[in-house]
């Protein structure tokens, strides 16, 4: 049986962590958990590792670092972590339940029955499903996909998308160490460069909805990287040489 791994980056997440943990687990199919904790000063750590020793012996993991460093670096870490534990199929998932649990089991139908070699949780592939966003922060983003899809050329409606299923052949292809943003601007670039590196791209369908307990870490700065990064993640592929997906 292929293994499954969630990776779910925290910073004062205590409202929502150990929810979070008990849905996903309680999902058919055996997922396992890695939490990602940015030094979380309000006991996200202290709760995670409680129920490691409990509850979730074996299926759940947590790597502690020193401090804020970013969403992409926690990915990062995340992914090459999975990589070293060889599972298969590897997920982006927020903790705050802005993502629904049970969309993990389509995430993972995509990749492992429909071919796919990256899948996509959707919000903007069938209209825009959002819930509890303000009208100029859904509009924002929803405007900021097509900007990135128009001067990227790539077939994607939702190009900031942190809900993600990757099979593995697409982590140690795509060559994390050159991965260089940590926003949204760092989801944007993941899916490019898979593009590039000739992988399978599908999205699915989801429902967002905007989180009801603790604090959002959005902000305009991270806006700001996304569209500027578009661009100069433009003019380097240019000149860089993509690995290619084996066949």
């Amino acid at each position: 049986m292929d293994n499954k791994l969630v990776i779910i980056p925290t910073y004062n997440e205590k409202e929502n962590i150990a929810a979070i943990i008990t849905a996903v687990m309680n999902l058919p199919l055996g997922f396992h958990v890695l939490i990602i904790d940015d030094g979380s000063p309000d006991g996200t750590a202290t709760i995670v590792k409680d129920l490691m020793q409990t509850t979730y012996n074996g299926r759940l993991h947590i790597i502690e670092r020193a401090g804020k460093l970013g969403l992409g670096t926690a990915y990062i870490t995340g992914f090459k972590w999975a990589i070293e534990h060889k599972y298969d199929y590897i997920f982006e998932m927020d903790a705050d339940f802005s993502h629904n649990p049970d969309d993990l089991l389509k995430l993972y139908d995509a990749c492992a029955n429909q071919g796919a070699d990256v899948a996509i949780g959707s919000r903007y592939v069938s209209g825009v499903n959002v819930v509890n966003w303000p009208m100029g922060r859904v509009l924002m983003s929803y405007f900021a996909s097509k900007y990135v899809r128009f001067v990227l050329g790539v077939n994607i409606h939702d190009t900031t998308a942190g809900f993600k299923c990757y099979r593995r052949q697409v982590l140690e292809t795509i060559e994390l160490d050159k991965i260089r943003f940590k926003g949204y601007a760092f989801q944007i670039e993941m899916k490019y460069t898979a593009y590039k590196c000739g992988f399978t791209i599908k999205e699915v369908p989801i429902i967002f909805i905007n989180r009801v307990l603790g604090t959002s870490k959005m902000s305009g700065g991270i806006f700001s990287e996304a569209l500027l990064g578009v661009l100069k993640l433009k003019i380097s592929s240019w000149t860089r040489k993509y690995p290619q997906k084996n066949a």
